[in-house]
């Protein structure tokens, strides 16, 4: 069952297996002496960090893709914002490319420790790295202490990330990441998702968000290779990254752009 979903929390494994507190956590430890699992605070991640392939094994996949996708992001932050940027090399991009061109000041929440260590090094930003369970492999801090911490904030963007996307929505690797995500969800004014055009036509373990529910999509796939894939969007959740800066009325908030924010496309 943790098998299958990546992370399961303590009271979820009871409830599904009819079982006591107790009886899961003396399943989950001997489970964990096998090395079958990670344990973490209230749940139990797989061996994901080991299974999947390292942040530094996928950095440079798609690097072309994730640049020009990391350029345009970078218009959409203004001073003085706080932002959540995800765990994944795109996001790790859009990072450098902060980076090289400072927007500040800027406060940056990250559950990504490249993302964190980097962005370090730039005056006038200030970073709050997640507090959770650190998986090395991935560099990346998940489980519920990361979830609980960021109840402390609220983000005026996040940047997300997604290992696949197809006629349903935005999917990701592994149930952890999209709990996670999930709660950035919750706390953010504005999300943006950035996927490059290797992760059309592609499902993973777990579902994100159907495209209804999506404020941005920010992805060098076009309009033909989107509605070749069946997605169908409205002008405002769809922002081609050409590594130039995008249009103003993506640039502004839902709440404050123009009527095209209203008008339906059906991209064929």
């Amino acid at each position: 069952m943790v098998a299958q979903h990546g992370f399961l929390p303590v009271k979820e494994l009871c409830r599904q297996l009819g079982v006591s507190e107790a009886t899961a956590r003396r399943d989950l430890s001997a489970l964990e002496v096998q090395k079958k699992i990670k344990r973490t605070y209230g749940g139990a991640i797989v061996e994901f960090d080991s299974r999947f392939p390292s942040f530094t094994e996928r950095r440079d996949h798609a690097r072309p893709g994730k640049e020009k996708i990391a350029v345009t992001a970078a218009s959409f932050i203004m001073p003085g914002s706080t932002l959540f940027l995800d765990t994944g090399t795109t996001v790790y991009a859009i990072a450098e490319a902060l980076c090289a061109r400072p927007v500040v000041p800027l406060t940056v929440v990250t559950p990504s420790i490249p993302v964190g260590e980097i962005m370090a090094e730039t005056d006038g930003i200030e970073v709050f790295l997640v507090a959770g369970q650190l998986l090395p492999r991935q560099s990346v801090l998940l489980g519920e202490m990361a979830i609980k911490s960021l109840d402390f904030w609220h983000f005026d963007q996040a940047f997300l990330s997604g290992e696949g996307m197809n006629d349903e929505g935005i999917w990701n690797s592994q149930a952890a990441i999209v709990a996670q995500q999930k709660a950035v969800l919750r706390r953010s004014s504005r999300v943006l998702f950035c996927l490059d055009d290797s992760k059309l036509n592609r499902t993973a373990l777990v579902f994100l968000i159907p495209w209804r529910d999506v404020d941005l999509l920010l992805t060098n796939a076009s309009p033909r290779k989107l509605a070749k894939a069946g997605i169908t969007l409205r002008p405002a959740q769809y922002c081609q990254a050409t590594g130039q800066k995008p249009r103003q009325d993506q640039l502004a908030s839902p709440d404050h752009g123009s009527g095209c924010w209203e008008l339906p496309i059906h991209m064929r």
